[in-house]
């Protein structure tokens, strides 16, 4: 795999590339008791919006990708102890704004739906001004 982005990401948080390939990308969570909100073992869904973000930048792949936006869909809850996997594919389209559809499967139940608003900046967006 050819990462150009995102490379200090923690996998524990938001999980492990398994595939980025040409617009696309597939990422893999394990759920944690860290992530837990409760004692039933209910994982809070920001850990699952952060893997579908991942998922999104791994799909763009650029060096200065960013988010925008994100229209996001949590459709099932996640328990601890659980896999799920982000798919991710980029719509066509060129320049900096690109849109990106992810899924997250728990098998073969889809958890969670998204269309993220990325864009490939010219610099870092931490970048220092002229």
């Amino acid at each position: 795999m050819n990462i150009k982005t995102h490379h200090k990401t923690c996998a524990t948080l938001v999980g492990t590339p398994l595939e980025v390939g040409n617009n696309f990308s597939r990422v893999f969570l394990t759920a944690t008791d860290q992530m837990a909100v409760d004692d039933t073992g209910l994982i809070h869904g920001g850990f699952i919006f952060g893997l579908a973000d991942y998922a999104a930048m791994l799909a763009v792949n650029h060096p200065n990708v960013v988010l925008g936006a994100a229209d996001a869909r949590f459709l099932k809850p996640v328990k601890v102890g659980e896999g799920i996997i982000a798919e991710a594919s980029v719509e066509p389209g060129d320049g900096k704004k690109r849109m990106v559809t992810v899924r997250v499967l728990r098998g073969e139940d889809c958890v969670f739906t998204g269309v993220f608003t990325c864009f490939t900046l010219d610099r870092h967006v931490l970048a220092p001004s002229d």
